[in-house]
């Protein structure tokens, strides 16, 4: 499975020291901020990871901001993209399984490296639940973008 990673200047340490994690166990593509931009803007990251998910369908997707939220509404503007800004193992966990979430945003302003790879660890893990109901409720998204 390939993993696309990007982040703004709030969620670039962030990013990086991810990558170092995600690189021993995972195909890993950073698509930005490759250097500290303090005058980026989280939605270019976002799109970047948002529309290589997309090219890629087995692929997942990682986005950091600040609060997170920036990078979260900027990825979900793509038809497809159904990312969760997750705070939580057991919320990741439930967005990934039951809601198949395909990128997962953090919040760099109120993680830790270790809470951090916890996260990403629950959601690159995380199995899709295949239940009727499930499948179901994702079509019912999938028409609401249409």
């Amino acid at each position: 499975m390939k993993i696309f990673i990007g982040a703004d200047h709030r969620g670039f340490e962030l990013k990086e020291k991810l990558k170092s994690f995600l690189q021993t166990e995972y195909e890993m593509e950073d698509c930005g901020s490759l250097t500290y931009e303090q005058t980026d803007d989280a939605s270019d990251y976002a799109s970047k990871v948002a529309l290589k998910v997309l090219e890629n369908p087995e692929s997942l997707g990682i986005v950091i901001c600040g609060s997170g939220a920036a990078v979260d509404i900027a990825a979900n503007r793509y038809k497809g993209v159904r990312c969760g800004l997750g705070f939580d193992v057991s919320q990741i966990e439930h967005m990934r399984g039951w809601d198949h979430i395909n990128v997962l945003a953090l919040p760099s302003d109120n993680l830790d490296l270790e809470k951090a790879k916890s996260l990403v660890k629950a959601f690159l893990e995380t199995e899709l639940k295949q239940e009727e109901r499930m499948i179901r409720r994702i079509k019912k998204l999938d028409e609401i973008e249409n």
